[in-house]
């Protein structure tokens, strides 16, 4: 029997991926291992979204070949698409596996085993262009290894081209995946105990846009992707995927992976805020808070229209969690323009923010773009958000103090020789009721403390929310 260590970088989709890789890997009959013990097989999922997701990716897969010299070693994803030549050229690889090729990963390297004598250099199974990929590569995760909350991957692709992002090169054009096919899947989950869902994509505001075609087969709304934010646009497609996920019995909780500002309108705030198993939970990504940096960067909105968005949100919620992304150090923004940066953040109290410093990508505008700033200028103005980022988070999660919330029980810690049940609330904020309750299980308590590591603390009331 064939041992496989797989290991992951990346995003939610990527994860996503990498269980349907495993499932595929296990129903081959092989057995899994972990990735620090030795393996006849090891799969790297990559990532590609920054040079250090680059320089990570390379070391995982170099680490793979110093625990076992004889194994196979294979690279998959974001990595290997974009940079192949690099790939294929590195002497700890064996089989190249781009995006659009996962669900292939045990034939691929069954072919492989059968014909390695014959094989000269690494084996490349990649897919050239993947603009020119229309079909949605279709997946179904079958279990759920215990875990209470689960990313249904729903849409690949991007067609944003923002001018730092090498996404659309590594996953292509935006491909939407079949109603049936979701909600077949969820539906399974949900029947295994599943309570939480996380609906995800790579760029989910496009969901949908591409299933719309006339009768010759051409898009009719396809252009709607990019819209400005300022457009009144309704993903009706979207909210027909929560509606669905909705009515699944077994399904409490519904999350919403990343989202343009474009699609927060009245509308589907309206939809949203009707279905009481949709979280409060938004995450917007803004990148940066200055206007002429957002022109730069090729977003299709300004700072005063994702602040309208957010506004918006707060009309409809009364205190919900708003995340968000941003870049700093990116190509000539100078000082005056990461103040205002800094003003923006103080402004909407993030819940919380994901700072990256700018990594210059191949085959990115931005990449050319005058005014490279230094690694230090990008940590320096990174500490500085982080700082804020701490203190908003503390404020938001400080409002819960006192008052009744319900969490989703997920595992239990001991902290001082006592033990908690550890879960998060609708809004995404950790916290723990004292004991060892049953995991999988909705409670409500009332909050009343911090522990050290600042997860909040709850206590316990013994009361389950559906008894």
């Amino acid at each position: 029997m064939k041992s496989v260590a797989l290991h992951n970088l990346g995003c939610k989709v990527n994860e996503y991926e990498i269980e349907i890789m495993q499932q595929n890997v296990q129903k081959a009959g092989w057995q899994i291992v972990k990735f620090s013990q030795k393996a006849d097989i090891y799969v790297i999922n990559t990532c590609s979204v920054t040079n250090i997701a680059d320089r990570k990716s390379r070391q995982m897969l170099h680490k793979a070949r110093k625990m076992n010299p004889d194994a196979i070693v294979v690279a998959v994803g974001c990595y290997a698409q974009t940079d192949t030549s690099g790939a294929l050229g590195d002497s700890a690889v064996d089989i190249v596996i781009g995006n659009n090729n996962k669900t292939k990963l045990v034939p691929i390297i069954e072919e492989y085993l059968a014909n390695r004598d014959r094989i000269e250099g690494t084996y490349r199974c990649i897919v050239d262009d993947l603009s020119r990929e229309r079909q949605y590569e279709d997946m179904l995760l079958e279990d759920y290894a215990g875990r209470v909350r689960v990313d249904i991957k729903i849409q690949d692709g991007c067609d944003q081209f923002c001018s730092f992002c090498i996404i659309p090169h590594a996953r292509g054009r935006i491909r939407s995946r079949e109603m049936d096919s979701i909600l077949k899947e969820i539906t399974a989950l949900a029947d295994k105990g599943v309570k939480e869902v996380v609906i995800t994509g790579i760029h989910l505001s496009s969901y949908g846009l591409d299933l719309h075609k006339d009768d010759e087969g051409r898009i009719t709304s396809y252009n709607n992707a990019n819209n400005k934010a300022g457009d009144e646009y309704t993903n009706e497609d979207l909210l027909e995927v929560i509606k669905n996920v909705s009515a699944i019995q077994g399904i409490e909780r519904i999350r919403l992976g990343s989202l343009e500002p474009r699609v927060i309108t009245r509308p589907f705030l309206e939809r949203l805020k009707a279905d009481k198993k949709v979280c409060p939970h938004f995450h917007l990504s803004l990148q940066s808070g200055c206007d002429e940096t957002l022109v730069r960067m090729n977003r299709r909105y300004t700072s005063e229209e994702f602040l309208e968005r957010v506004s918006l949100i707060r009309e409809y919620y009364e205190h919900p969690a708003i995340t968000t992304d941003i870049i700093v150090g990116f190509p000539g923004e100078t000082e005056e323009e990461f103040e205002k940066t800094c003003g923006f953040v103080d402004k909407v109290r993030f819940y919380e923010t994901h700072i990256f410093k700018y990594s210059k990508r191949r085959n990115t505008v931005a990449a050319t773009l005058p005014g490279q700033l230094t690694e230090a200028v990008k940590a320096a103005r990174s500490d500085i958000l982080s700082e804020k980022n701490a203190v908003n988070s503390k404020n938001f999660r400080a409002f819960l103090l006192g008052r009744d919330v319900e969490i989703l029980t997920e595992e239990h810690i001991e902290v001082d020789g006592k033990t908690y049940t550890v879960g998060h609330t609708v809004d995404y904020v950790m916290a723990a009721f004292e004991g060892e309750l049953e995991i999988n299980t909705l409670i409500v308590g009332n909050v009343y403390d911090f522990l050290k590591d600042d997860i909040l603390m709850l206590k316990n009331k013994s009361k389950k929310c559906y008894d």
